[in-house]
């Protein structure tokens, strides 16, 4: 299993944005160098989210603001909004067993099955944290 660290970035920028957005433009490049990666990764991010409602950004002079309570963006909206089907990618299953075997023949039924409990158990979890939530232990570590 595997969640790329796009959503890390997200969740970084998105941090950064509700704490600085008031009072600093917040533009790709800045959001990269707080977050140690490519301002094209951060454009890219920014645009999903953006396209997802979450954030806006003015156009000319730059600068995102978050477009929508915290309590409503949740990890799992995070995750959709740029990568939509993250969950079906999530779980891999190997592509050609063969159809001469009982195993091989059956083994996607068998498995889809329980996958499907784990995608909806990750869903239901990503669900529940919000980024009221996260900007919340952001201030406890401080």
């Amino acid at each position: 299993m595997h969640l790329s660290t796009k959503y890390s970035i997200a969740v970084h920028c998105l941090i950064f944005i509700s704490e600085y957005s008031e009072n600093t433009k917040v533009t790709s490049e800045l959001l990269a160098c707080s977050a140690g990666c490519n301002p094209v990764t951060v454009r890219n991010i920014i645009s999903s989210l953006k396209k997802n409602g979450i954030l806006s950004v003015k156009f000319g002079t730059g600068g995102a603001a978050i477009n929508c309570p915290l309590n409503e963006i949740t990890l799992y909206r995070i995750y959709s909004a740029i990568e939509p089907d993250f969950l079906s990618k999530l779980i891999g299953l190997h592509s050609a067993p063969s159809p001469f075997c009982p195993v091989g023949r059956n083994i996607h039924k068998i498995l889809d099955t329980s996958y499907e409990q784990v995608r909806n158990d990750l869903r239901k979890s990503l669900q529940s944290i919000t980024m009221e939530d996260i900007i919340k232990e952001y201030h406890n570590v401080q």
